[in-house]
């Protein structure tokens, strides 16, 4: 019996063992199961924790319900949620980066439309006995910011630093009315081209005339041209002559091609070219190295470089760019009415634009690209161009009478006209003038550094 005893004891014993293993083994499938665990991974009972994620786990027992959800999401699709919240957070409105679309719209703000340009003159001064001739240069800017006009018979001089005005001189009647001023570079010495046929050279500090050059022309000289000692003269015989004032036989060259009168001459920044234009509408670029006293033949090689001959009246506008050296502008008389560029290199005529009336004057801003231009009969308007192309940006209307002559100041910025009506007005084209930084001021002596030590050791 107690054989039998302790046997049937084992028996209830091993069956109760074996009943709580099967529930283990049940309950260890079950949590397999949820961890998604294979039976081959890992331990009996551990789950394997490679497959677990346990900062995504974490983040969904901390984040609200909603989060929860774009949580899913991003587990789902990470590539297009993580850009979208990319540029969410980190890339608001900047969905051009390197994007292969249309180039954005042109900005509609430009330099010259930022910049205010009155329509009105800043000042305007009575110009009497004012000769309204196109052919004539009588107005002209110095660098010493005194502005030469020629009234009738008389030249006078306006200070544009304090607005004083003075006499310089009258022209005897037997010598004729100044035709044409022009500044030398230094600002000192004034050159009158007169209708008598003689130039003559006044020092404006002691308003003493110096020489006169005589012999020079046969007729009226209506354009002067400086080049450092070199004045150029040309006159209304059709004669370009250059005159060097510091020697007594001035006369050094003269050039012959023009068959009317030269109304317009202009030396180029560099010294080395001189543009002349005339009654003939003929525009000639000249070297001085190849000047000469020959006549020039009918034939293409004179001694210009160049000849123009694109203009259907007379040219007395006549502007060389500062920019671009070998660039000039021309503009011709009222069968014409057209502003030209010029390459001065290879002679082409790079653009022309009708302007619709006599081109009296022409101007080089020196602060942009832009080219000003005065004009006779129509509106008698001052025109601002946008260079290279040709946009008009501004009409300037207030003289009566065709604008013949044009100068601009030495800071580049303000530009004189001066027209048949009897006026001379002055207009802020250009912008302001460049004010330069004061330094700061020095501190006394007694706060300088070491001031009270007569020596440092």
């Amino acid at each position: 019996m107690a054989s039998w005893g302790l046997k049937s004891c084992s028996e209830e014993e091993s069956s109760s063992i074996s009943r709580s293993s099967i529930q283990e083994a049940r309950q260890s499938r079950l949590i397999s199961r949820q961890h998604g665990v294979s039976k081959h991974s890992g331990d009996r009972f551990i789950p394997n924790r490679s497959a677990m994620d346990f900062d995504m786990a974490f983040y969904l027992l901390t984040q609200t319900r909603k989060e929860k959800e774009k949580a899913a999401a991003l587990a789902s699709h990470p590539g297009q949620t993580y850009g979208k919240l990319l540029a969410e957070r980190l890339l608001p409105n900047r969905n051009r980066i390197l994007a292969f679309q249309a180039r954005p719209p042109a900005s509609s703000s430009t330099a010259e439309e930022t910049r205010e340009i009155s329509r009105s003159a800043d000042r305007i001064l009575d110009a009497p006995d004012m000769t309204d001739d196109y052919y004539l240069n009588v107005l002209d800017w110095g660098s010493r910011n005194i502005l030469s006009i020629a009234l009738g018979s008389t030249v006078h001089l306006w200070n544009g630093t304090d607005g004083s005005t003075w006499e310089l001189m009258k022209a005897e009647d037997d010598l004729g009315a100044a035709a044409s001023v022009s500044w030398a570079p230094d600002g000192r010495y004034l050159a009158l081209g007169l209708n008598g046929s003689d130039v003559q050279l006044w020092d404006t500090d002691s308003q003493r005339l110096l020489r006169t050059l005589r012999g020079v022309h046969r007729s009226r000289v209506g354009s002067l041209s400086w080049s450092n000692h070199i004045l150029t003269t040309g006159g209304k015989d059709g004669k370009v002559v250059n005159n060097d004032v510091r020697i007594r036989s001035h006369v050094v060259h003269s050039y012959r091609g023009h068959r009317g009168e030269v109304c317009g001459l202009r030396w180029s920044g560099s010294g080395r070219r001189l543009a002349s234009g005339g009654d003939d509408n003929l525009v000639h670029i000249w070297d001085l190295r190849r000047a000469s006293t020959a006549t020039a033949p009918r034939t293409s090689q004179g001694p210009w470089i160049h000849r123009f001959d694109k203009h259907a009246s007379a040219v007395k506008a006549l502007a060389w760019c500062p920019f671009q050296s070998n660039l000039l502008a021309s503009g011709g008389g009222g069968n014409d009415r057209c502003i030209k560029l010029w390459n001065t290199e290879n002679g082409t005529c790079l653009d022309s634009v009708d302007t619709g009336s006599q081109v009296c004057s022409l101007l080089w801003s020196k602060k942009e690209k832009e080219l000003l231009s005065s004009h006779g009969f129509g509106q008698n308007q001052l025109t601002l161009w946008k260079y290279p192309s040709f946009r008009k940006i501004i009409d300037l209307t207030g003289h009566s009478s065709r604008v013949l002559c044009t100068a601009v100041s030495p800071d580049g910025c303000t530009v004189a006209s001066v027209s048949g009506d009897e006026t001379l007005r002055f207009w802020n084209v250009f912008g302001s003038p460049e004010t330069t930084k004061k330094s700061p001021p020095k501190p006394p002596p007694d706060l300088e550094p070491f001031s009270s030590f007569s020596r440092i050791r």
